[in-house]
């Protein structure tokens, strides 16, 4: 499969663009740095920014909310590996939070351009916010962009990773709101058999013909 893109961002069922960087945990290639597990990269506008010290701090927080759903977490900016350090040092003392994962060193601009995280019209000395989920298969998932002004909320994000994972393990869909142990959507009929089943099926509570709901194991 090739690596496509839409006006410099990647789409959703694509092949997740492969590179390889610094980072404050060493120089990694991404694709071999994944191995087999889900990956939220994430960018943040710049180093010693008060937004994204709360995002970065959060997000290592939340790190065993990820590390149990099989899923590595790696920052971006295109600040340099010097700035990334001093920045982790920095957050340690004044958040109390130790950085866990790698943050990308993006100066050349390599990443956040295959990333579409370059947004002009917002900055042109900046990424904009964004999260990329990526699957196992190296697939990219999922995609939400944010203005430099409003911090991600990392609920929605392990929200999100959450509902994709389970519509993958139990052939389903997830309806609005949804939460882990809340009832699924069953995927809507393809044919009058189908149309039938979900008639006479007790498992399903039943809004209309095409919309049924599910509780999963």
């Amino acid at each position: 499969m090739t690596e496509t893109t839409i006006s410099g961002i990647p789409r959703i069922n694509e092949l997740a663009p492969d590179f390889t960087a610094i980072t404050t945990q060493g120089q990694i290639k991404f694709s071999e740095w994944q191995g087999d597990k889900w990956v939220i990269l994430f960018s943040h506008p710049a180093d010693f920014t008060p937004v994204c010290s709360t995002e970065l701090g959060e997000f290592a927080r939340r790190s065993a909310d990820f590390e149990k759903r099989n899923t590595k977490l790696i920052g971006l900016s295109i600040d340099s590996i010097h700035s990334h350090l001093a920045w982790r040092e920095n957050l340690k003392q004044i958040l109390d939070v130790e950085i866990n994962y790698p943050m990308i060193a993006d100066i050349d601009m390599q990443v956040a351009t295959k990333y579409g995280m370059l947004h002009p019209g917002a900055s042109s000395t900046a990424t904009v916010r964004s999260v990329f989920v990526i699957d196992p298969k190296h697939m990219i998932r999922a995609l939400v962009y944010y203005p430099m002004n409003v911090g991600r909320n990392i609920d929605e994000v392990v929200r999100l990773l959450d509902g994709l994972q389970t519509a993958d393990k139990h052939a389903c869909a997830t309806p609005v709101n949804w939460k882990p142990g809340e009832k699924v959507i069953v995927p809507p009929p393809k044919t009058e058999a189908e149309v039938k089943e979900r008639r006479t099926n007790p498992a399903y509570e039943k809004i209309d013909f095409y919309l049924n709901k599910k509780s999963i194991g």
